[in-house]
């Protein structure tokens, strides 16, 4: 198949001639393409100033057509205007397609002007029009250039000014979520952006983050009827504020949760308002430290208040271990961790020797003989109510300690 035909001079001369007519016929084919425009969406005359429009228009036309008889060494002036008109309208929250159109419809315009002239010239070269036909290619590839220069500087700026957005959000809720003073109609601007509810039913899941093993982050996962998530990472944890809708309960969270993610994680009681995510961030934080450093599940802080009081005051904890258990912690560790299983599981079944027998794979008896050795250790009596609430503290304390 043979190559294209060069171009001459010739034709250089023509197309030359045939962008300089054209230049002369500018502002009314800039108003007939404004025309047509308007004609196909209201939406050109809505968003677009008229007058900016007229002269952004007629720049773009007279650049787009200077470009056909432009040598290849000069730079493409038509695709830097186009990039600049793609970032402009993607600012202005112009629709892309809209964009394409008015790209694809110029093209149109000046082609058919192009001809117009050629077939209406008197005295030209008989060669002209067959000219013009040749250049059609140069036409429409400089009409597609452009138009394809547009639409990637408006992806680009759409994509920037999103992430932009994103962030102004993203550094919202993370103001509120950290609690510390703000400045007036903080929540409000939040509400709007995130379009939440100001005031409403919310809560504040913390879930620790584990080795994931390539899989997808917990979140990711979540959904549910009545409920919606907004989650943040952070290094060392994914924080969810969740709002509660209708008849939503904690126990309805807590459950969806658990059928979601293994955990551990912690959910804050519910508060009311945006205002309040900060202090129900930091108690999401503190029924989180209520698990152990191997423990699994999601916890609710208000089943959890005796050991949220035992980590919130690590220094009283160390030193409530240490009275309670330091002849335990004396013992050898294999008899140690014997005692205080037994202690545990007794605890877990109620006071329930048998329970906590079958739980251990041992004999009840053997249950109540470790049992009364601990008390004799520890100085304290499991019938007695305060050193019953003292040893299960200290237990606490010494599970969470991970020792």
């Amino acid at each position: 198949m043979s190559g294209r035909r060069a171009r001459t001079g010739h034709d250089w001369a023509v197309l030359t001639e045939a962008g300089t007519a054209l230049l002369e016929r500018l502002p009314e084919l800039v108003d007939q393409h404004l025309r047509e425009l308007h004609a196909h969406s209201p939406l050109y005359a809505q968003v677009l100033s008229q007058d900016q429009h007229w002269q952004e228009t007629e720049q773009a036309m007279r650049i787009g057509i200077e470009a056909i008889s432009a040598p290849k060494s000069q730079p493409r002036r038509d695709l830097e205007y186009a990039e600049w008109t793609g970032r402009r309208r993607a600012q202005q929250g112009f629709p892309l397609e809209l964009l394409v159109h008015s790209y694809r419809q110029a093209g149109y315009l000046i082609w058919d002007a192009l001809l117009e002239g050629a077939a209406g010239a008197e005295g030209e070269d008989p060669g002209r029009l067959a000219v013009l036909m040749r250049a059609a290619t140069t036409v429409f590839a400089a009409v597609d250039a452009e138009t394809a220069t547009a639409s990637e500087a408006y992806r680009a700026t759409e994509a920037e000014l999103r992430h932009r957005t994103d962030e102004r959000l993203q550094a919202l809720l993370d103001a509120l979520l950290e609690g510390k003073e703000s400045p007036p109609g903080l929540a409000a601007r939040a509400a709007a952006g995130l379009d939440l509810p100001e005031h409403g039913r919310y809560a504040v899941v913390v879930l620790r983050l584990e080795r994931r093993d390539g899989r997808e982050p917990f979140h990711r996962r979540i959904q549910g009827a009545g409920m919606r998530f907004i989650w943040r990472m952070r290094t060392d944890c994914e924080v969810g504020v969740v709002s509660l809708g209708g008849e939503t309960t904690l126990a309805d969270l807590s459950e969806l949760l658990a059928a979601r993610c293994p955990g551990p994680g912690g959910i804050s009681p519910v508060v009311d308002g945006l205002a309040g995510l900060g202090g129900a961030r930091r108690l999401a934080d503190l029924a989180l430290r209520t698990c152990a450093p191997d423990a699994t599940g999601i916890v609710r802080l208000d089943e959890r208040m005796p050991t949220a009081l035992v980590v919130s005051q690590p220094e009283l904890a160390g030193r409530l271990v240490a009275d309670v258990f330091g002849a335990v912690l004396e013992l050898d560790p294999a008899d140690r961790v014997v005692l205080l299983e037994t202690l545990d599981a007794w605890l877990s079944c109620e006071g329930s020797a048998g329970r906590a027998a079958g739980r251990l794979y041992c004999h009840r008896n053997t249950v109540f003989n470790r049992l009364r050795r601990l008390e004799q250790l520890t100085s304290r009596s499991l019938s007695r109510p305060r050193d019953l609430i003292e040893m299960t503290l200290a237990l606490d304390a010494f599970r969470l300690s991970g020792a």
